[in-house]
């Protein structure tokens, strides 16, 4: 039975287009949908999340970022996902373990088997039961993130959007060597599509596998 839902990918893939494309599918249908994200599915992950973000050239430690994005996790699971699913409903996070794994493992060079020990305490044994790894060509992602409206007293892309190409191209190629491992839960959709292309992709899975 299918009701925690992940969507994962680099930045500028459309994720957050996407599961609230899906969140108003499901709801159509009279399905029970929350949609949350990591960072800041919380009022703690918000301001972890402005301080992971948001800080502008300030540098943070590679372990300083995986921790913060760990107590995010752990806050996040007890206050929104565990509740959530115990409720009965369809849980649609953007970003999960997975994203630990791509960002702070493939990109920081973390080693990824103690990241999957911080991962299992952080999220108490909750694990998605389908992911959906929206992938597309780095210079693509990039290029949307480049074109977003800035908002005011705030930059247009943030901290890990400004990172080095060679940084981007190392997440993408770990998100896809995860979803190569574990080809039961994930599901790798062509990004590079329009939104409505992708979108219809998504739905017909879900047609399929969320029950």
């Amino acid at each position: 039975m299918v009701r925690f839902v992940s969507f994962e990918g680099g930045d500028g893939t459309g994720k957050t287009t996407q599961i609230h494309a899906l969140e108003n599918y499901l709801v159509q249908q009279g399905r029970a949908c929350v949609v949350t994200r990591e960072p800041g599915g919380t009022s703690l992950g918000k301001l972890i999340r402005q301080v992971l973000l948001e800080v502008s050239d300030h540098d943070i430690a590679p372990s300083t970022e995986l921790f913060l994005y760990l107590a995010d996790r752990a806050q996040h699971v007890n206050e929104i996902i565990r509740p959530a699913l115990a409720a009965g409903k369809i849980v649609l996070c953007d970003r999960f373990t997975d994203s630990t794994l791509a960002y702070q493992g493939y990109g920081r060079g973390i080693d990824l088997e103690l990241l999957g020990q911080f991962n299992n305490v952080a999220d108490g044994g909750v694990q998605p039961d389908l992911t959906f790894l929206l992938d597309c060509p780095v210079a693509v992602g990039l290029g949307r993130t480049s074109r977003r409206p800035s908002v005011e007293g705030q930059p247009r892309e943030d901290r890990f959007e400004r990172e080095k190409i060679e940084f981007h191209e190392k997440i993408r190629a770990g998100f896809l060597a995860i979803a190569r491992a574990d080809p039961a839960r994930f599901r790798v959709v062509d990004a590079s599509r329009s939104a409505d292309e992708v979108a219809r992709e998504i739905k017909r899975i879900a047609d399929q596998e969320i029950s």
